[in-house]
């Protein structure tokens, strides 16, 4: 990671150093809950594709933090945070950390099991796939993970599954998300999941079975989906370039990344090239993920 190219265009990245986060996408979640009040009456709480674990810090520091000052909510209730992804992450305090894939049954069943069968009051993910360049498959990929999604023309699709199972379903983007980004997420709550509606992991996603498609309503039932721009005017802009004096009189020190990725994706890469192993006939099999300029060392960088 070099020290300065990316301290002198990105804000938040270099507010994530300073303020002790894993990544810049803490923020996402701090703006998000400034306007949906997402931690109210939250004890038990699931951060899915959790690493490199900004957004377990934030639920850490948020739901630990207002235990630890005897404000708990429903009925005081013990606060349970489980973070599930499929790499290895630093330990966090409080958090119960699950290496597995998000997809899978039995990793379903071992996040109840810590709830001792109680349901999640909030689920949070920033996970993304790996970005192919092919637009239609990107957006069916992201889809598939409900929350974090482009906004791309089928969205009232997923808007219309979603309704099936939340009252309250808005697409949302924070101001620390890149303007020259597409991503934004998807606020889901009151769950009301229809009558007879059995959880299971092995049919269709979210079929249409038990409700309209709002996808194709037309004239004014047609559903326009509800998107909204969180975070103040006043923030930081995340696509300005700031200087790094942001405080007159105050000189600027350079701040290490909080937490690098125990074993990065492209870890195998990073050691082809260290000791000059990467050939021609190497590059065809590294991902995008894995090229052949040493990338920065940390897992999410948005």
């Amino acid at each position: 990671m070099g020290r300065s190219s990316k301290d002198k265009r990105d804000i938040y990245y270099r507010l994530a150093k300073e303020e002790g986060w894993r990544a810049r996408s803490a923020f996402k979640l701090l703006q998000l809950d400034n306007e949906f009040n997402l931690f109210s009456g939250v004890n038990r709480a699931v951060d899915l594709c959790a690493a490199p674990g900004s957004w377990s810090q934030v639920l850490s520091r948020k739901l630990r933090g207002r235990e630890e000052r005897g404000e708990k909510a429903g009925g005081g209730e013990e606060v349970k945070i489980v973070a599930v992804d499929l790499q290895a992450m630093a330990p966090l305090p409080g958090v119960t950390q699950i290496q597995g894939d998000i997809t899978k049954v039995s990793t379903a069943q071992e996040i109840i099991r810590h709830f001792e069968g109680q349901p999640a009051d909030l689920v949070v993910c920033d996970g993304a796939p790996d970005v192919t360049g092919l637009h239609d498959v990107d957006e069916y990929i992201q889809a598939q993970l409900l929350l974090a999604i482009f906004r791309g023309k089928d969205v009232t699709l997923l808007y219309s599954q979603l309704r099936i199972f939340f009252s309250s379903v808005t697409c949302a983007k924070p101001r620390s998300s890149r303007n020259s980004s597409i991503e934004a997420f998807v606020v889901c709550q009151n769950y009301s999941p229809p009558e007879g509606y059995v959880p299971n992991m092995s049919n269709p996603l979210l079929d249409h079975s038990y409700d309209v498609d709002f996808n194709q309503l037309e004239g004014p039932n047609r559903v326009i989906v509800p998107f909204l721009a969180c975070g103040d005017l006043s923030a930081f802009d995340s696509d300005r370039t700031y200087p790094l004096q942001l405080e007159t009189g105050k000189e600027y020190q350079y701040v290490p990344p909080t937490q690098p990725p125990i074993r990065p994706p492209y870890e195998q890469a990073c050691h082809l090239r260290k000791h000059n192993l990467l050939s021609r006939e190497d590059a065809p099999s590294i991902g995008p993920a894995q090229s052949q300029e040493e990338p920065e060392p940390s897992a999410k960088s948005s």
